[in-house]
């Protein structure tokens, strides 16, 4: 069976000075092929950087590139994903 492809957005904040940054960037790295956009923004006034994804590709991946990052200390990330296409 042939897997539908999606189209979603992540939206990552992650705390300044974080020591899990670099597990973050190899994490990104790794699922590369699924992102099509990749913004960072830093907000030294609240001490937190964001990085916000445009992600292609079946749910399952877009799941665990998540489940991946959800479990890094001071880094949490929030998806929405598109149904219809």
């Amino acid at each position: 069976m042939e897997k539908e492809i999606k189209i979603a957005s992540a939206l990552i904040v992650v705390e300044k000075d974080n020591p899990d940054i670099a597990q973050l960037n190899e994490t990104l790295s790794n699922f590369s092929s699924e992102i099509i956009a990749r913004q960072g923004i830093s907000l030294p006034h609240k001490q937190l950087n964001i990085i916000s994804l445009i992600l292609e590709s079946d749910i399952n991946s877009i799941n665990h590139l998540a489940g991946k990052i959800g479990q890094l200390k001071g880094i949490r990330i929030r998806l929405l994903i598109d149904n219809k296409n």
